[in-house]
């Protein structure tokens, strides 16, 4: 093999890796993180388990991605470690579509038809539309497209490269020395093992051993172990992912180990055994492309249909390897959990968990609200306490969640994934604030509960007001937030305005009250402090509700806001009149 040959064989390999893993990533980002919410919302059905992961593997091309996304959902207390099982199994089963696709490689024929099958016949023109999509289009979707076909292309361009390169190898004796040694079992697993833990992807080192059956040295028998062995070897993307992981998320990586373990050598086992009596004559024969496929395809849907109903023994395995402590909760709670670092590999997917964890947050403080509410007409202290202890928590999340957004923000993000983040950034603090101001309403109530002070039949009328205005405003931003409706969040600037009339009214009406002597300084500086923090939790909800209707556009929230306000100027009016007919007691 001549020194240009091996350039030749290394720039190909390089190629494969990249067109590889550059298709896959255009693949999850154009799936904008679904895939992975159907795993998240995994069923208890085993079939549907296998089907599912089976899937989403075959699209995003990489059953160590699938898996590490499953150990990062067992770690987040998502997904039970019995949920995870048979998902891996469906992941193996998956990966064997890319052996498929590369097998076109081996087409031969002299019909037209037939040749524009093959991948150097069709994969310049999906390079040309590619380029197109990608340098001429400005739609994010149509440019994540254009990735995946020029992806596809390199790929295959790759293989086609690697396949010339190694051509030549027939002729040399110690090269098919070398495949005649893999015929040994043994060594034959041991070296694709430790080929597929090197470059951590089965897909990639089938690939490679697809593109050596161009030699024609390559025999099924030498092929066959190899293949074995790096199904055993993919397990390593997922051992890694499970250190300093939850040990549910350990046992979860080592269940697809034990999977692919017993497999292995139940089939190795059964396999030689049988060649022993029967002697299969095409171990001898050259390996093909097609023959690589076909082999990974049965082991792995073999495998999974024997080991399928053995999966809670494999999870049983998987607790003896790890066992319970005694500290350790067999109910992990989902509660901060969310946010596991594994995501931000599928960037649009962590969007995603991001939206789940400050709708968490949302719905704590809409708690804190109706908490606070119910100790306003009577007093609570253990509602008090819970709304104390909301606010400790949401700190915590606002912590947590602004960190994850930081990261996230430098991974690569779609335009409208850029949006939503930047969105994120900005609602977790008004939410922050809005418990804060909860918190010190408790204080107020604590305070005006140990001194047995009460406000005037009038001041607790405007009071109950405002409150039931400032709890409608805090559900319907709840909900727009947590439905994305703009609808919804087109209604929440009318309530804040009549939300800060009242407060402006209340007032008002309490300067009367002081100056007749019908009120005490302390108690009215309590109904300041409560009709302030409730204005202000009003401003922040208008805040969010800002934020959603801007979130479609790349202009900034506040200006997009007030172009909408005048283009439906009629409609804000309308939704102003009806506020304050529906919150009139102070106007009378």
């Amino acid at each position: 093999m001549s020194f240009l040959n091996l350039l030749n064989m290394i720039g190909g390999l390089a190629l494969f890796l990249y067109g590889m893993k550059t298709m896959g990533d255009a693949l999850s980002k154009l799936a904008g993180g679904k895939l992975e919410c159907v795993l998240e919302h995994m069923t208890n059905n085993p079939l549907k388990a296998v089907l599912l992961g089976a899937g989403v593997t075959a699209v995003i091309q990489s059953s160590s991605a699938t898996t590490v996304m499953i150990v990062g959902f067992v770690n987040s207390g998502i997904m039970k470690l019995a949920q995870a099982a048979p998902v891996i199994m469906g992941a193996n089963i998956g990966t064997t579509a890319t052996s498929w696709i590369l097998s076109l490689t081996g087409i031969e024929s002299s019909n037209f038809f037939v040749q524009m099958l093959k991948p150097s016949s069709f994969t310049p023109i999906l390079a040309l539309i590619g380029v197109i999509l990608l340098v001429f289009m400005k739609d994010d979707r149509k440019n994540d497209i254009g990735t995946i076909l020029l992806g596809f292309a390199v790929l295959m361009f790759g293989m086609e490269n690697m396949s010339s390169a190694v051509k030549p190898l027939a002729e040399v004796p110690e090269f098919t020395d070398l495949f005649t040694a893999f015929e040994n079992p043994v060594l034959g697993m041991i070296v694709g093992a430790v080929l597929t833990a090197v470059i951590q992807s089965s897909s990639a080192s089938v690939g490679i051993l697809q593109a050596m059956c161009a030699t024609g040295s390559v025999s099924v028998g030498s092929a066959l172990p190899v293949v074995m062995g790096q199904n055993i070897g993919t397990c390593v993307t997922a051992l890694l992912s499970g250190v300093g992981a939850s040990k549910n998320a350990r046992r979860a990586s080592l269940i697809h180990l034990y999977f692919n373990l017993i497999g292995t050598f139940l089939f190795m086992g059964v396999f030689y055994s049988v060649n022993i009596f029967v002697h299969f004559r095409f171990l001898s024969d050259a390996a093909t492309v097609a023959t690589i496929a076909i082999i990974h395809s049965v082991f792995n849907i073999a495998t999974t249909i024997i080991l399928l109903p053995l999966s809670e023994k494999i999870e049983k395995l998987a607790y003896l390897t790890i066992p319970i402590s005694d500290n350790e909760s067999e109910n992990v709670s989902l509660e901060g959990n969310l946010l596991d670092e594994r995501f931000l590999e599928r960037p649009a997917f962590a969007v995603a968990q991001c939206k789940n964890a400050l709708c968490e947050v949302a719905k704590l403080t809409e708690e804190a609200m109706v908490l606070v509410q119910k100790s306003v007409i009577t007093f609570d202290e253990g509602e008090i306490n819970r709304v104390f202890q909301i606010e400790d928590i949401i700190d915590v999340k606002q912590d947590e969640i602004s960190t994850y957004l930081t990261k996230l923000s430098a991974k690569p993000l779609s335009e409208k994934d850029s949006r939503i983040v930047g969105k994120f950034g900005k609602c977790i603090i008004d939410f922050e604030r809005i418990s804060d101001y909860l918190k010190g309403i408790g204080y107020t109530l604590q305070k005006m509960k140990r001194k047995e002070e009460k406000f005037s039949r009038k001041a607790i009328e405007e009071r109950d007001i405002i409150f039931q205005a400032v709890v409608e405003i805090l559900e319907n931003t709840v909900e727009c937030f947590v439905h994305e409706d703009r609808d919804m969040a087109a209604r929440i600037d009318p309530l804040y305005e009549v939300v800060a009339s009242l407060k402006q009214v209340i007032r008002k009406n309490h300067n009367v009250r002081l100056a007749e002597g019908k009120c005490s300084v302390e108690l009215g500086m309590a109904l300041t402090d409560i009709i302030t923090s409730l204005e202000r939790i009003a401003g922040h909800c208008s805040n969010i509700a800002e934020e959603e209707i801007a979130a479609e556009t790349d202009q900034h929230a506040l200006h997009q806001y007030a172009r909408m306000l005048k283009e439906n100027n009629e409609f804000y009016r309308e939704q102003v009149q009806s506020y304050q007919e529906k919150y009139s007691l102070l106007h009378e």
